[in-house]
């Protein structure tokens, strides 16, 4: 079976389950949150760069350790153009098998690489998505004990293994509804596509009345209705 049709199913257990991550916005706010993992990427996230620039959207990127100290000029300009960053590890090994230190060095150097190539604080950089989105109450546990806060998702159209572009906007919008959490990859696996995806996804989700906002944006829209 393929992920993509489980993902629903482990979205609608998951989410009540582990409440202080972040799932998904509120379900009467038509705000929901792109996000990309897995870059930056020397070619395939300036190509999307230009699909979020011309329909003026706000995205949040994922970013691996390894990726950022491989294209750090990428990464800058990715944040200067105003788009959210977090953590997604250093290179995409499973938090479940990183030992404490493991996780903690991982996140550590995933936020310093992002800290010298944007000029920022490394502290600014606190959400943290476990790659493949696996992770233990263990796992959640650390992420808290050290500061940082737990993005997850509620809709993975398995972009990764290259179903075809249609494919993939079709399970998107399948999915979508007020507050969804969408996570695309412009990374070495998924990013061929991401760029095409964004720019016949973006038009259609515009179309709907959904607005774009950042993982930030969700989380203060969490804390200000006390959910």
């Amino acid at each position: 079976m393929q992920i993509a049709t489980l993902t629903p199913i482990l979205y609608r257990i998951l989410k009540p389950t582990f409440p202080s991550c972040l799932w998904a916005g509120k379900a009467n706010s038509p705000a929901i949150a792109l996000t990309f993992d897995d870059g930056p990427h020397p070619q395939y996230t300036p190509e999307l760069l230009q699909v979020l620039d011309r329909y003026q959207v706000n995205a949040s990127f994922f970013w691996l350790g390894a990726c950022v100290n491989r294209s750090p000029a990428v990464a800058m300009e990715v944040y200067q153009r105003g788009h959210w960053i977090g953590l997604h590890g250093y290179d995409h090994r499973s938090f479940a098998n990183l030992k404490t230190h493991e996780l903690k060095q991982s996140l550590e150097k995933t936020q310093e690489a992002i800290a010298r190539a944007c000029q920022l604080d490394p502290q600014y950089i606190r959400d943290v998505r476990p790659p493949n989105g696996l992770f233990t109450p263990r796992t959640i546990n650390l992420l808290h004990q050290w500061h940082y806060r737990p993005v997850m998702w509620s809709v993975v159209p398995e972009d990764w293994v290259q179903p075809g572009v249609s494919v993939v906007v079709e399970r998107v919008i399948r999915q979508i509804e007020n507050g969804s959490l969408i996570v695309l990859h412009d990374g070495y696996y998924g990013g061929q596509d991401v760029a095409q995806i964004t720019t016949e996804l973006v038009p259609q989700l515009l179309r709907l009345g959904f607005e774009f906002v950042s993982i930030d944006q969700l989380w203060q829209q969490r804390v200000s209705t006390g959910g």
